[in-house]
């Protein structure tokens, strides 16, 4: 269905989604099955994130077997695989149309206001008036730059991973890699291959191995109910929230991508980037303390699966306990590193992404420009939902099979607000 441009009164719905990715469409289908009427506003195309911000390279983090949404699952013959960018694509258009879901494509949203008891939303093909709002626009639309970026010096070219697409964009010359969470190692590890000498500038980070035991990784999460955690559970939720995502690719040969391989491949290291002095970076003498603590973080993981798989009955079918080198640093790593000097033309700020809720006029953020809300419900604002964001009600919120469960509760709260109202 494609947005009218039309002049027409307002049109009402009971519930009105922003967003046609994968969060937005499961959404959908849990309202269909309540019996609530709704429509999906999408900015672009169905899946329009994966289509136009991000890297050709890009895979899931996530194996095949993970990929499900409600009513809809992987259904191919790799069930180990990763999905690459126009598979993930492809996987959400067929979900749209399995479903039929009732989405208005190139339906930019230019404002939502609430007026009483409904919401007003302003779109660029029309007025619409709803009593529930679910926003399910994503978690990654602008990218996070951190303070030092405004000092950059002006003789290297910045991007970050939402312009990034391949390394042929790239400027003759070393890049500096700012982030060491799974982007700013994914990228690095392509550019450094692609004959262009990398650094990478490394902060707080999850360390974890693909393969474990000869079993994904994510098998475990899974298995051990880590995932399933809910937010009930944790001690400091906003801190669960903001955890970086971790050292992962989805290669086909699980290969182990953590900052040993970064340095087997000729990558250098250096401590989180603290300021410019002109051409000159300084990097914090921090980077084998952040290390360690990866290291100890990673090493407590494994034991939590040590101790799950010992007290299961097919325990001695899992191989052994296999512990990892601790990340290699070099005994006095740089802590100055004069840009023009060394040849390095490029900064890629892989710094993490923030959601863009410009269009939202409603009193509902927060100091940081973050949307208040309670498991998905914003309290401030009666009717209105948030799905899609990290650890939104439990662990495996941020990932593509725990939509399910998010998008089910936020289905069965709207349809009671509804009966309330």
């Amino acid at each position: 269905m494609t947005g009218s441009s039309d002049d027409q009164p307002a049109r009402s719905v009971d519930a009105v989604v922003i967003g046609a990715g994968h969060a937005g469409l499961a959404i959908s289908h849990c309202l269909r099955e309540q019996g609530v009427d709704h429509v999906v506003f999408e900015r672009g195309e169905i899946a329009n994130s994966w289509r136009n911000e991000r890297w050709e390279s890009l895979t899931l983090l996530t194996p095949n077997w993970q990929c499900r949404l409600p009513g809809f699952s992987y259904s191919g013959d790799d069930p180990d695989g990763f999905m690459s960018m126009s598979e993930v694509i492809d996987f959400i258009e067929r979900y749209a149309g399995k479903i039929d879901a009732p989405v208005l494509t190139r339906t930019e949203v230019t404002s939502v206001r609430r007026n009483a008891d409904q919401y007003e939303i302003a779109t660029a093909t029309g007025n619409w008036r709803s009593r529930a709002v679910i926003v399910a626009s994503g978690a990654c639309n602008l990218p996070v730059f951190p303070p030092v970026a405004s000092a950059s010096p002006a003789l290297v070219s910045t991007l970050t991973p939402h312009d990034y697409r391949n390394p042929s964009q790239l400027d003759d010359g070393g890049v500096l890699v700012v982030g060491a969470s799974a982007t700013g190692l994914q990228l690095a590890d392509e550019i450094q291959q692609s004959g262009r000498a990398v650094t990478i500038a490394v902060g707080e980070h999850v360390r974890l191995p693909r393969i474990y035991r000869d079993r994904d990784i994510q098998w475990w999460m899974h298995a051990t109910g880590i995932l399933d955690e809910s937010l009930d559970e944790i001690d400091d939720i906003v801190r669960a929230r903001n955890i970086p995502s971790p050292q992962l690719v989805g290669s086909r040969d699980r290969q182990i991508l953590d900052l040993n391989a970064m340095s087997d491949l000729g990558v250098r290291l250096v401590g989180r980037l603290m300021n410019f002095n002109g051409t000159v970076a300084q990097f914090s003498g921090s980077l084998r303390n952040v290390c360690a603590l990866a290291d100890l973080k990673m090493g407590r993981l494994l034991d939590t699966i040590d101790e799950w798989a010992a007290r299961q009955p097919e325990a001695e079918s899992f191989s052994p306990p296999e512990r990892f080198a601790r990340t290699r640093i070099d005994d006095h790593p740089c802590l100055t590193l004069d840009l023009d000097r060394d040849g390095i033309r490029t900064i890629l700020w892989a710094t993490g992404y923030r959601p863009d809720y410009q269009w939202l006029d409603v009193p509902v953020l927060d100091r940081k420009g973050k949307l208040r809300h309670d498991g998905g419900v914003v309290s401030d604002s009666p009717g209105m939902y948030v799905l899609g964001l990290p650890f939104l009600r439990r662990r495996k919120s941020s990932f593509i099979h725990g939509t399910e469960d998010d998008a089910r509760f936020i289905a069965n709260h709207l349809t009671g607000y509804l009966a309330r109202q």
